[in-house]
């Protein structure tokens, strides 16, 4: 992969995030908790890095012709985002269940929209069926692998910010292009020191997980989730994200609905943050206790809060949940 190409792309489309430290996570696991705020992102997600990449690597014929994509919403409204700065003609499927703020993040940003599928897998067949008929682009949203490397940019940022390597990474995962990015820019950099990666999934969209302890890529029936961006498959004919992840993640853990909701909860009430349901399932993963920094070597753990796009509608219920849970 491209890294540096990657990287030159994201600095004209994206911007640095912070690295927020977590004081009190820090106290609770005796060792310093750093937040790579990517809700604070472009577009409102990590996505925005490897749209950049790919978009930009596109010949000037591939802009001509267009580009299609399919998105539960982060990456659509990326590919949004940086296709109309570059003058480039998109569309972007999305599942019928999308959220409406990601809906109208696409919209705004002048791509068309086609609200199309009851589940992600079908959105995407249908997005790939558009490309091969009209000789559009289709890019992945997790399998491609510029869009890997500008994920990976991450990496040097964390780097430069912390100025020494972390013991370890937590990352959500879903089809596996940002922990796999993020762990492959750490090993081109560091090689073997680089550090520990954990992936945490969504137990109602774990399709990637799953298919690691089956070797294999699988398909798994699509669940509701407030995890949404996380939803998907990972493709049966995958061809990069799914041997990154399987090569180069350390450890994986898993957290339900309703670690994930306390844990959107917390990032508003403790980090004044407003992290979705997808970027908060690491946080998820510390505050339950489904993963521990056990083995681990000392010092300092960074956590990839991945995305901040939630509807209105959602973050409230999950905060009055939390209320009514607490009275």
């Amino acid at each position: 992969m491209d890294f540096e190409a990657a990287r030159r792309a994201v600095a004209e489309h994206a911007r640095v995030t912070p690295l927020l430290p977590a004081v009190e996570l820090s106290e609770r696991l005796g060792r310093p908790v750093w937040l790579k705020a990517e809700c604070l992102q472009r577009t409102g997600s990590f996505k925005v890095r490897g749209a950049a990449a790919r978009i930009s690597a596109l010949t000037p014929q591939e802009r001509q012709r267009g580009i299609v994509t399919c998105s539960s919403g982060n990456h659509g409204r990326a590919v949004a985002f940086v296709a109309e700065r570059l003058g480039v003609p998109a569309t972007v499927f999305v599942p019928e269940w999308v959220d409406a703020v990601k809906l109208e993040g696409i919209r705004s940003s002048g791509a068309r929209p086609e609200l199309a599928g009851k589940t992600f897998d079908e959105s995407e067949a249908l997005a790939r069926e558009r490309a091969t008929t009209t000789g559009m682009t289709y890019i992945s949203a997790y399998d491609d692998a510029e869009v890997i490397a500008g994920q990976g940019t991450i990496a040097g940022e964390v780097l430069e910010q912390l100025g020494e390597v972390p013991s370890a990474v937590i990352v959500p995962l879903s089809g596996g292009g940002l922990v796999g990015g993020i762990a492959a820019a750490f090993a081109e950099l560091l090689g073997s020191s680089a550090p520990r990666h954990i992936a945490v999934s969504a137990k109602n969209a774990a399709v990637m997980l799953a298919s690691v302890r089956a070797g294999r890529p699988v398909e798994i029936p699509e669940q509701e989730t407030l995890a949404n961006a996380l939803a998907g498959g990972i493709g049966l004919d995958n061809q990069h994200s799914f041997r990154l992840v399987q090569e180069l993640v350390d450890e994986y853990a898993t957290v339900g609905e309703a670690d994930i909701a306390g844990a959107m909860c917390y990032a508003v009430e403790r980090l004044r943050l407003v992290v979705e349901g997808g970027g908060a399932v690491g946080l998820a993963a510390l505050l339950s206790g489904a993963w521990r920094p056990v083995g681990i070597a000392d010092g300092p753990l960074v956590m990839v809060l991945s995305g901040g796009n939630v509807a209105p509608d959602t973050l409230r219920r999950v905060l009055e949940g939390s209320a009514t849970a607490a009275a």
